[in-house]
C-alpha cells in the first residue's frame, strides 16, 4: 500500500485538526486553558483543545536540587548498590534495567525475596517529566519515589536508618557526599536527591527518535505506514485525547477494564500482597474481605468514582518497555491496540466514556503500531555499570 507521501502528511495534519476540533467541542474536552502548542509540534488548530504531540522540553530541575556531574555520578552508583535496600538483594536497578527498557520486562514487578510485587514495573524512561509517580500517582517528585520503591515492603524493603548507616561505612560514599553535599557523614534523604538527579538523565534523545526527528524536519523519518498511522492516532483511533503533549500523556486517571492478571486468581503470594495492599492503604473492611480489584487511585482519594483507574503512562519508548498495562497483562502493541478497538474491556467500575469500540481495520492497526513504535529510539539507552565502593571500619579513638 503505498501513497504520495506529501498526501499522507496532509492527511495526518488534517486528522489532526479534525481530532482536536471535535475533542474541543465533545463533553469530555478539556475545554479553555490548554497550554499552546511546543515549537515543533503536530498542530492540530490555532488554539489546540488538547496540548499536541512534539519533542520533548529541557529536563525540569527543582531548584531544592540543582544538578551536577557529581551528583548525578553518585546517584548512578547508589541506583545499582544492593546496600540501599533490606538484605542488600534489591536495589534500583534489580527493577529497573537498561536492557529491559528500564524495567524489569515482566508482568508483575518480581519483588523483595519472600513477597511478591503486585504491579507491573514502570520504567523509569522519561519520568522526569511526569507530575505524579507510580501507577495511582502517589508520589509527585522523583526524590519522593526513591525512597517510596526503597523503603516499600513489597519493593526494597529498606529501613532508613540502616541503609544510612551502610553508607556511612563506606569511605568513598563518605568522600563523595561531603564533595556533592558539603555533609561530614551522608545522609539518606540525600541520597534519595543524588538517585533523582541520576534518573533525570535517563530521557529520550530527540535525535534518535524517528518522530522526533520528523518534527524537526526530516521528512523521511517516518515511513508510509508511520505517517498513516499518525493520522489515525489523531483521528479514527483517538489516541490523542489521553495520549498528548511531548510525553504522549496527559498525566490523568482513567478506568479502561483491563482483565485481571492470571496470577491473582491462582497464586498465593499474589493474593496476599493484593490483600495486604489493600489493607495498609485504609480501605473500608467490607473492600479488604472481598479484595478482587486493584482500585488504583481509590487508594489515594478514597472516592468511589476513581476506583479502577490509573495514571495513563508515556507512549514513548514502547519498543523497548513491555508488557504493558498497570498488570503486564499485554506482552506487544498490537494486543493493546486490538484491546483499545473493541473498545477496552469489562473488568471493573468507573469505565471511562473515551473508552469505545473504533472500528480499525487491519492495516490501520498495522499503521498505528508502526507509529507508536516511531516514538522509540532507534537503539535501546543503555549505560554501563558503575564500579560500587567496598565497605571498610571506622577508626576509632580511645
Amino acid at each position: 500500500m503505498t501513497t504520495n507521501r506529501s498526501t499522507l502528511v496532509a492527511v495526518a495534519v488534517a486528522a489532526s485538526i479534525a481530532a482536536s476540533s471535535a475533542f474541543a467541542q465533545s463533553p469530555t474536552g478539556p475545554g479553555k486553558g490548554a497550554p499552546a502548542a511546543a515549537k515543533g509540534a503536530v498542530t492540530a488548530s490555532a488554539k489546540p483543545a488538547f496540548p499536541p504531540l512534539g519533542p520533548l522540553p529541557a529536563v525540569p530541575v527543582p531548584s531544592d536540587n540543582p544538578m551536577t556531574p557529581a551528583k548525578v555520578e553518585l546517584g548512578k552508583m547508589l541506583f545499582w548498590d544492593t546496600r540501599l535496600g533490606g538484605d542488600a538483594s534489591s536495589p534500583c536497578v534489580v527493577c529497573h534495567e537498561p536492557s529491559k527498557g528500564w524495567g524489569d520486562a515482566g508482568e508483575i514487578s518480581r519483588g523483595y525475596p519472600g513477597t511478591q510485587h503486585w504491579r507491573n514495573s514502570q520504567t523509569i524512561l522519561n519520568s522526569a517529566y511526569y507530575n505524579k509517580l507510580f501507577w495511582e500517582g502517589n508520589v509527585t517528585s522523583l526524590e519522593g519515589q526513591a525512597p517510596a520503591a526503597a523503603e516499600g515492603n513489597v519493593a526494597g524493603n529498606g529501613d532508613p536508618s540502616l541503609m544510612e548507616m551502610r553508607m556511612r561505612f563506606i569511605p568513598e560514599y563518605v568522600r563523595r557526599f561531603k564533595e556533592v553535599f558539603g555533609v561530614e557523614w551522608p545522609r539518606i534523604t540525600q541520597a534519595w536527591q543524588a538517585i533523582a538527579a541520576f534518573e533525570r538523565t535517563i530521557v529520550s534523545d530527540a535525535k534518535k527518535v524517528p518522530f522526533d526527528r520528523y518534527m524537526a524536519g526530516d521528512r523521511s523519518a517516518l515511513s508510509e505506514s508511520a505517517l498513516r498511522g499518525m493520522a489515525v492516532y489523531h483521528g479514527k483511533g483517538a489516541c490523542i485525547e489521553c495520549h498528548n503533549g511531548p510525553l504522549a500523556s496527559d498525566q490523568k486517571f482513567y478506568s479502561l477494564g483491563v482483565p485481571e492478571n492470571e496470577v491473582f486468581r491462582t497464586d498465593a503470594l499474589y493474593q496476599v500482597t493484593h490483600r495486604w495492599e489493600h489493607y495498609q492503604k485504609g480501605v473500608t473492611e467490607p473492600g479488604y474481605r472481598n479484595a478482587d480489584l486493584d482500585m488504583g487511585l481509590y487508594y489515594q482519594t478514597k472516592n468511589p468514582k476513581d476506583s479502577g483507574k490509573f495514571r495513563t503512562p508515556s507512549l514513548r519508548e514502547l519498543k523497548y518497555t513491555a508488557p504493558y498495562m498497570h498488570n503486564g497483562v499485554f506482552y506487544t502493541l498490537d494486543e493493546v491496540v486490538d484491546f483499545y478497538d473493541k473498545g477496552g474491556g469489562t473488568l471493573g467500575p468507573n469505565k471511562s466514556t473515551r473508552i469505545r469500540p473504533l472500528g480499525l481495520t487491519a492495516q490501520e492497526k498495522k499503521d498505528l503500531v508502526a507509529f507508536l513504535e516511531s516514538l522509540s529510539m532507534d537503539t535501546p539507552l543503555i549505560v554501563d555499570s558503575p564500579r560500587l565502593p567496598p565497605y571498610a571500619p571506622l577508626k576509632t579513638t580511645k
